[in-house]
This record gives C-alpha cells, structure tokens and sequence, in this order.
C-alpha cells in the first residue's frame, strides 16, 4: 500500500475532543507558534509523564493528577487546554491551574487567547447569567436546545474571556464537542484578528501609493512629447514598493479569511436558539467579528486592484516608449533611404563619366598609335581616319555601356 495510507487514513482521528463528564472549569489557551518554543513546551510537557513523546503526533491528551491535559499543534499556533472537574462548593471562575501556569508562563507574550468554560450542569443552573458575573451578555439554547451558552465577552483583570455552558441533555462526547466549538470560535476568532493591525497599516500605506499612481498617471498624460524613462523608472519603483507590501501581508490576509471562515462554520454548528431577550451568541460575534474580517479582504483586495492598475499603468508607457523607438527606426530608416538614393544618383553620374573617361583614354590611345604611323612613313590621309575612327569609337562607347550593365546584373 501507499506509505502514506495510515498517517492520511489516521487523519481523522488526529484531534478529538475532551470527554466532560460533568461539571468541569476547561482552561483553554493558544500562543503563537515561534521558532523552538513548541518543543520545549513539549519537553516541558513530557517531563510531567516522565515518557517520550511520538514526534508525529500532533495532538494529545494526558492525564495528570485528575485532570485532563490536552495539547494541539497547528500550523501558527499552539493550543493548552486544562480540563478541571468543578467541586460542588468551589469558585465559580477560579484562578489558572498551578499546572497551566507553569507551562504558560514563559510564553505568556505569546499567548493569543485565553479562555475560561465553566460547564455546569442544568440542576445547578443558578437562574440568570447575571448570577455569574456577566453584564450585558449574549446567549442561546445550542445543539437544537440540549444546551445554553453565556458570555460578555468582557475580558478579566487577568485577560481570560469568560463562557458559560449549561447542560441539560448533552452526554459525556457531545458536550466535549460543544466545548471544543466553543473553544475554537474563540481561539481562530482572535487568530483572524491578528491581521487588523497590519490591515490599518496597509490602508495608510495604500493611500500613499494611490496619490503616487494618480500623478504617475497625470505625468504620462501631460509629458507625450517628453523621455518616458524618468516616468518608467518611478513606475518600476512604486511597482516593487507594492509588490513588497503585498509580499509582507499576502500570507496574513490569507489566514485571516480561512480563520474566518471557520469561525463561520463553527457558529453554524452551534444550531442557536434564540433565549429571551438576550442576542444570540452568534449573532453577537459575528455583528463585530464579520467587519473586521470584511476590512482586511477589502484592504488585500485594493491591494491586488492597485497592484493591476500599477502594471496596466506601466504597460502603457512601456507601449509608449515602443512607439517611440518605432518612430525613430522609422526616422533613420528614411534617413537612410535618402542617403541611398543620393549615393546611387552618384553612382550613375559616375558610371557616365567613367563611359567619358574611358572612351576619351581608348581615343586618345588610338588617336597615338595613328600619328605613329605617319612618324613611320606612312601617310593617314584625314577622311580616312575620321571614318575608321567615328565608328569604332561608337563601339567602345556601346561595349563599354553594356559592360557595366552586366556588371550591374550580377
């Protein structure tokens, strides 16, 4: 078989969730993912067990001291959670396990996330939200009424967010479940948001830029008659400035919609019923969590649109200067076509003259060889040698003519 098949195959059972057996204080935490940290926490971890670790395995839950310690490694982040059985008598929201403080501490500038679930059982259920604390809280019945989720989302002197979950009919497994969902629309809610910072940054950034484009745009409008070079060469500025910031906030953009998305499936999953007065839980993250995850894929989106409009921009000057260069090849074609034709109007008043020169040196030759004779003691009687001349230096002129007409065949 395929030596993959059985870690793939395996992939399905690679996180569950904690089985809540009844009421229980589930301390959650998730810290960003730096380079090395994850393994010595893990080390940390196995020192607890005294026990090697599977370096495969991603997830994991242990049983230390009647407690149950779960810990998950995903891509960017690090996730503990510290299941507590709640003893009939004790604090409604207490302080951080020793345990759980001792692993976090080193860390705690990376945690991301910080979450309290206080699961408690519908006969103990102390009638009113307010009763635990919350002011001005979102609920609604979940899991099609089998539970009730709380919480103000108003965060503790210690930075911990506060949920309460009531259960009612929810066994053991599912109610692990709900308190993981639960735990996971907080943990990827606060992992998207990571992104509003740099998409501030970006806005501010991208107005820059789009005043640059405009007058960029303005100048190749305004200067037709003028070099593009200086012009294309800002362009091939602004175009890597922006290929940059695109490069620096392409990867966190990205997470930012897929963590949303989960969030969104997430909530669904919940399957809320609205609970008197009170908005729903959903409903209450996603009215603020949505514009923030709507504003940084608007910021990515003028990102990518400015980027287009800086190439298309660029394209159109390159075709400038392409037309210009066209018009100079044209100019000094014709320039050449000119000095051609002169050279070859040359040539033929040279060729005429050459027929002159040699028929004038052949006559002149001829015209020596005559007056030799008569040096000789032989008499050229005039008429003579007009006749015998004029026709042969009419054959020389049309020998000579159609030589270099052959030669200019060839």
């Amino acid at each position: 078989m395929h030596p993959l098949r059985e870690a793939l195959h395996n992939e399905l059972h690679a996180r569950p969730s904690i089985h809540l057996a009844g009421p229980a204080h589930v301390h959650h935490y998730a810290m960003l993912e730096q380079e090395g940290q994850a393994e010595e926490l893990l080390a940390r971890i196995d020192a607890l067990v005294d026990r090697e670790r599977d370096p495969e395995v991603v997830q994991e839950i242990l049983e230390i001291d009647g407690m149950a310690l779960k810990w998950e490694r995903h891509t960017e982040f690090f996730t503990l959670t510290l299941m507590v059985p709640r003893e009939p008598e004790g604090k409604l929201w207490p302080e951080t396990p020793p345990l759980l403080e001792a692993l976090i501490t080193p860390y705690r500038e990376q945690v991301v996330s910080a979450t309290l679930l206080l699961v408690e059982a519908a006969h103990r259920w102390a009638g009113s939200p307010e009763a635990y604390g919350f002011q001005g809280p979102a609920g609604s019945q979940v899991a099609d009424g089998e539970a009730t989720v709380w919480s103000d989302f108003r965060l503790t002197p210690e930075g911990v967010n506060r949920l309460l979950l009531v259960n009612q009919a929810l066994d053991g497994f599912r109610l692990g479940r709900m308190a993981r969902r639960l735990l996971e629309i907080e943990t990827y809610r606060m992992m998207a948001s990571l992104a509003l910072p740099l998409a501030r940054e970006m806005r501010t950034e991208l107005d820059a830029y789009e005043r640059e484009l405009d007058e960029l745009s303005v100048r190749n409008a305004e200067e037709q008659e003028e070099s593009s070079r200086p012009l294309l060469a800002a362009i091939s500025e602004l175009s890597s400035r922006l290929e940059h910031a695109s490069a620096r906030s392409r990867l966190r953009f990205s997470a930012t919609e897929a963590y949303g998305r989960i969030v969104d499936a997430r909530i669904e999953e919940l399957r809320e019923v609205k609970v008197g007065e009170s908005p729903r839980l959903g409903v209450f993250i996603q009215r603020r969590f949505q514009p923030l995850v709507r504003f940084c894929a608007a910021i990515h989106r003028r990102q990518e649109e400015l980027a287009e409009s800086v190439a298309r921009l660029n394209d159109l000057l390159r075709t400038r200067a392409q037309v210009e260069i066209e018009e100079q090849n044209a100019e000094m074609l014709r320039s050449l076509n000119e000095r051609t034709s002169s050279q070859l109007k040359i040539q033929k008043a040279v060729e005429g003259l050459s027929i002159i020169v040699i028929s004038y040196y052949l006559f002149s030759l001829f015209k020596l060889g005559l007056q030799s004779l008569d040096a000789l003691g032989v008499p050229i009687v005039p008429q003579i040698a007009a006749a015998i001349i004029a026709p042969l230096g009419l054959g020389i002129l049309v020998v000579l003519a159609w030589r270099i007409w052959r030669v200019k065949q060839h």
